[in-house]
C-alpha cells in the first residue's frame, strides 16, 4: 500500500526530503531520551505514568491509527477508483463506533493490556494470559511487516533507488532492505529507552505534521478550483476517463463479471467481509486497546477516544480532496506510470500543487514535505505496533505465566525491553525477505484477526455472566487459527492471475494454485467462528463462571471503582 515506483522525485527534492526526514527522527530521538529520563516503573513504560489528557490520548491515537498506508493509499485508490475508494474510509471511521462504546468499560477493567480484560474474572489466568499474547504478537508482526516493506519501497522511490541501479555502492535490493532496517532500528530506540511516554510524545508529534500536510494540500487542491467541490468532482470524472461512473459505485468492489455469476458475488462478499474486518477490528487492535489505559480514567479515554474519531473523520475527508485532486491535477495515466497502485499519486500530487504555487522550486519543497512527514508516519505507526507487543509479552507472558503475577516491576520492564529487540529483528527479517512481494493484504489480515480473535473475548467477559476461562482460549485461538487459515487456502496467496496480463496477482509465483476460499479477507467466516468458538467453549467446559467476580467486574466497568489509577 506503499509506492513503490522509482523516479518521481529530483535530485534536488531527494536532498530536501532527506534533510526534513533527518531532523525529524533527530526531534523523535530528542523526545524518546527525553522520556527515558522521565520513565520509572512499569506504569510509565507500559502506560506513560496514566497522566496524558484526553487531547492528547486523542491525537497519539489518531497517530497509532494514520498510517502511511492511509495517507498514501487510500487518497490513491480514490485517485483510480473513486467512490469505491472512500467506502475504504468509511469503512475505517466506522470501525471506532464500538471503540467508543468499549473504551471506558475497558479502562476501568484493564491494566496495561488488551489481555487484562478477559483475564480478570478467570480463575485459571495462564491459558487466557497466553492466548492473549499469541494474538497481540500475531497480529502486531503482521501489521509490522506491511508496514516496514512499505518503509523500504518508500524511502526507495525518495532516494531514487530502483533495480539496475546502485546507491551508496550497494545494490538497490541491499539499499531497500538497509531501508527497512533502519526504520527497524529507530523503531526499537524508540519502544526501549521512550517506553508508552516517549511513544505517545513521538505518536502526537506525527499526527500533528500529518494534519499540516493534509489541511495545506487539501486547501491548495480546493482553491484550485475556487472551492467548488461539484468542478472538483467534474474534473476528476473527466481525467479519469471512466466519465460518471467515477462517482458511482462499482469500479473496484461488488463489480459485475458478464457471464460469471459465481466471480460476481464472490466480489461483492469479498467486500462485505472487508466492511466487516474495518467496522469491528479497531476495537479489538492491541496497540489502540493499550493506548486506553495511558489516562487517568475512563471519562477521559472515552473523550480521546471521540478527539481521534474527530481528527481521523478529518483527515479522511481530505484523502477524499487529495485523491479527486491527483485524479483532475495529476491524471490516471501519469498516476499509473508511476505506480500501477496509485500509492504515488499523493507524492505527485504535491509536486503538482508547488509547481503551479512557485515553480519547480515550490514543487521540490512541497514534495520533500510530504514525502518527509509519510516517512515519519511510517516510524511512528512500527513504534506503536512494537510497543503492544513487546508489553503483551512482558506483562502478560512473563508477568503472570512465568512470574505467576508477582513479578517485580524492574524485572518485568527489562524483559519487556529485550523483548521489543527480539521482536523488533524478527520483524526487520520477515520484512527484508518478503519486500519484493504484495504483502499489503497483511494490513486487511490484521483487522481481521483482531475482530475475530480478540473482540469475542473482550465483549463476552464484559456482558455475559456465565463466560468463563475456557470460552476466552477457544473464541481467541478459534478466530485466530480461522482467520490465517482461510487466507492461506484464498487468492491472495495462490492462484490469482491477472485476466489482461497473465501476471500473478497472489503471493506465490504462477502455477502455484492450491486456493479454496474464494475471499480475499477471511473476516466473513472467521469472525462468526471466533465468536461461535467462544460460546462453545464456555458451554462444553466443565469451568464454572464466577458469578461474584462478573459482578465485581460489572460494577468496576461502570463506576471505575477499583480502576488502576
Amino acid at each position: 500500500m506503499i509506492p513503490a515506483a522509482a523516479g518521481a522525485v529530483s535530485g534536488d527534492a531527494r536532498t530536501i526530503t532527506f534533510a526534513l526526514f533527518a531532523g525529524l527522527v533527530c526531534v523523535t530521538l530528542g523526545i524518546t531520551l527525553w522520556a527515558r529520563r522521565h520513565t520509572d516503573g512499569a506504569t510509565d513504560f507500559y502506560a506513560g505514568g496514566r497522566g496524558f489528557s484526553g487531547r492528547q490520548n486523542g491525537l497519539a491515537l489518531a497517530g497509532d491509527y494514520m498510517s502511511a498506508a492511509s495517507f498514501l493509499g487510500i487518497a490513491g485508490l480514490i485517485s483510480l477508483s473513486g467512490y469505491d475508494g472512500f467506502l475504504y474510509s468509511i469503512g475505517s471511521l466506522v470501525g471506532w463506533l464500538p471503540v467508543l462504546l468499549l473504551a471506558g468499560l475497558m479502562r476501568n477493567v484493564g491494566r496495561f493490556t488488551l489481555t487484562d480484560v478477559p483475564a480478570y474474572r478467570v480463575r485459571r489466568q495462564s491459558p487466557v494470559r497466553i492466548a492473549g499474547a499469541v494474538s497481540t504478537v500475531t497480529v502486531s508482526v503482521f501489521y509490522l511487516v506491511a508496514q516496514m516493506v512499505g518503509a523500504g519501497a518508500l524511502i526507495g522511490l525518495l532516494l531514487g533507488i530502483r533495480p539496475g541501479t546502485t546507491f551508496l555502492g550497494m545494490s538497490a535490493g541491499t539499499a531497500r532492505a538497509s531501508a527497512i532496517a533502519v526504520v527497524g532500528a529507530l523503531m526499537i530506540l524508540y519502544v526501549v529507552f521512550g517506553g508508552m511516554k516517549g511513544t505517545t510524545w513521538v505518536q502526537i508529534v506525527k499526527t500533528m505534521l500529518l494534519m499540516t500536510a493534509g489541511v495545506a494540500m487539501t486547501g491548495l487542491v480546493l482553491g484550485r478550483f475556487g472551492f467548488d467541490v461539484s468542478d472538483l468532482l467534474g474534473s476528476a470524472a473527466r481525467e479519469s476517463g471512466r466519465g460518471d461512473a467515477f462517482l458511482e459505485p462499482g469500479l473496484r468492489f461488488g463489480r459485475e463479471v458478464a457471464g460469471r455469476p459465481a466471480e460476481t458475488l464472490a466480489g461483492k462478499l469479498d467486500f462485505v467481509s472487508l466492511a466487516l474486518a474495518l467496522a469491528l477490528g479497531t476495537a479489538g487492535l492491541p496497540h489502540v486497546v493499550n493506548r486506553i489505559f495511558t489516562v487517568p480514567d475512563a471519562r477521559t479515554a472515552r473523550r480521546s477516544v471521540n478527539w481521534a474519531i474527530g481528527l481521523i473523520g478529518g483527515f479522511f475527508l481530505m484523502t477524499l480532496a487529495l485523491g479527486f485532486g491527483a485524479a483532475a491535477l495529476v491524471g490516471r495515466d501519469e498516476i499509473i506510470a508511476q505506480d500501477p497502485s496509485g500509492n504515488a499519486a499523493v507524492p505527485q500530487l504535491a509536486r503538482e500543487l508547488g509547481e503551479h504555487l512557485a515553480g519547480r522550486a515550490g514543487g521540490d519543497v512541497l514534495l520533500a514535505f510530504v514525502a518527509a512527514v509519510a516517512c515519519a508516519t511510517i516510524l511512528a505507526a512500527v513504534a506503536g505496533l512494537m510497543m503492544a507487543a513487546s508489553t503483551s509479552l512482558a506483562h502478560d507472558y512473563f508477568g503472570h505465566v512465568l512470574m505467576f503475577g508477582r513479578p517485580r516491576e524492574r524485572q518485568e520492564v527489562a524483559v519487556a525491553r529485550v523483548a521489543a529487540v527480539l521482536i523488533g529483528a524478527v520483524a526487520i527479517a520477515l520484512a527484508v525477505f518478503v519486500q519484493n512481494l504484495n504483502v499489503a493484504f497483511l494490513v486487511g489480515l490484521a483487522f481481521a484477526i483482531a475482530a475475530s480473535a480478540n473482540l469475542p473475548a473482550i465483549v463476552f467477559s464484559l456482558f455475559w455472566r456465565r463466560f468463563n476461562g475456557v470460552g476466552a482460549v477457544a473464541g481467541i485461538y478459534g478466530g485466530l487459527v480461522t482467520s490465517i487459515t482461510l487466507v492461506v487456502f484464498s487468492p491472495v496467496v495462490s492462484g490469482k492471475v491477472d485476466p489482461l496480463t497473465g501476471e500473478s496477482l497472489s503471493l506465490l509465483p504462477l502455477g502455484v494454485d492450491f486456493a479454496w476460499f474464494p475471499l480475499e479477507n477471511p473476516a466473513l467466516v472467521s469472525i462468526p467462528a471466533g465468536f461461535l468458538c467462544a460460546v462453545a467453549g464456555t458451554f462444553l467446559s466443565r469451568e464454572r463462571a464466577d458469578p461474584e467476580r462478573f459482578a465485581e467486574l460489572s460494577a468496576r466497568a461502570l463506576t471505575g471503582v477499583g480502576a488502576h489509577r
